[in-house]
């Protein structure tokens, strides 16, 4: 009797769990096809001039995705910020755009955090057996597994020049993307019928060039921080992939090739219209 008992208990908790992952997938579907009700597009159009540059076939997927994001993250403002639907449709719609035509997705990710400007973080360093700790000034933070950290001035300035290849948000969920492989190193997961070899011929001659420009103090299509190491070299390549498409095509024929590759579309198109 006992058996049987501790048997249909066990069946009751398999389907409540098989159930909720039926619902949960039925609604990601759903969301994934929904689309953004007028107001919140005019929002997204007026925080983000990138997103006014889009095609309807990026437009359309985009916005499911946005409702996904919003549906799954939860954002909490820090130091006293109130978090508006401006920030968070602003924040989701760049992030999106990272995967919008990509197969993946920000997993794990559940919390967003938002100060009003540059916060403090801890930076532990180790030298042997010593772990040091040093508290430096940033505009975003991207942790392994979640969550994201984002300055609201850096991400709006941000987002509000579309080619200055400065973009916070983009910056940190590139991060995100390159943390999908179980570290961050600056190797993604790659597109389907896009080859590790030649990511790596194109990626890390680039990566040494740049890092003995910014030695010698020559300015570079990218930003120097990209000489920090691979993992950022990436994120500031997404950064002006984005931004700055014709330089960085002009500079880096084989990285923006790549990058074209990776995120499944091109910059370039949309800013011949």
């Amino acid at each position: 009797m006992l058996f049987l008992s501790a048997l249909v208990i066990v069946i009751l908790v398999a389907s409540v769990i098989v159930f909720r992952r039926f619902q949960e997938k039925r609604r990601r579907t759903a969301l994934l096809a929904s689309s953004l009700n007028a107001y919140e597009r005019n929002i997204i159009a007026h925080e983000v001039p990138l997103y006014r540059q889009l095609p309807d076939n990026i437009r359309h997927p985009l916005e499911g995705k946005i409702n996904l994001f919003l549906h799954q993250v939860e954002f909490l403002g820090c130091d006293g910020l109130e978090v508006t639907e401006e920030m968070r449709l602003s924040i989701a719609a760049q992030a999106c755009l990272l995967v919008v035509n990509r197969n993946i997705w920000f997993d794990t990710l559940r919390t967003l955090l938002i100060y009003p400007g540059a916060f403090k973080s801890v930076q532990p360093r180790r030298n042997g057996f010593v772990v040091t700790k040093r508290e430096i000034i940033r505009a975003g933070e991207s942790w392994h597994r979640g969550p994201v950290i984002l300055s609201w001035a850096h991400s709006l300035r941000g987002a509000q020049n579309p080619v200055d290849g400065q973009n916070v948000v983009i910056h940190e969920f590139a991060h995100q993307i390159d943390d999908l492989t179980g570290q961050t190193n600056g190797v993604p997961l790659l597109a389907r019928g896009q080859s590790f070899a030649d990511w790596e011929n194109a990626i890390l001659p680039a990566y040494e060039q740049h890092v003995k420009d910014v030695e010698r103090g020559r300015k570079t299509v990218l930003d120097a921080y990209g000489a920090e190491g691979h993992e950022e070299f990436f994120a500031v390549g997404t950064e002006t992939f984005f931004e700055k498409p014709e330089a960085m095509q002009k500079d880096m024929p084989e990285v923006y090739h790549q990058f074209v590759m990776l995120f499944g579309m091109n910059p370039l198109d949309w800013q011949a219209k």
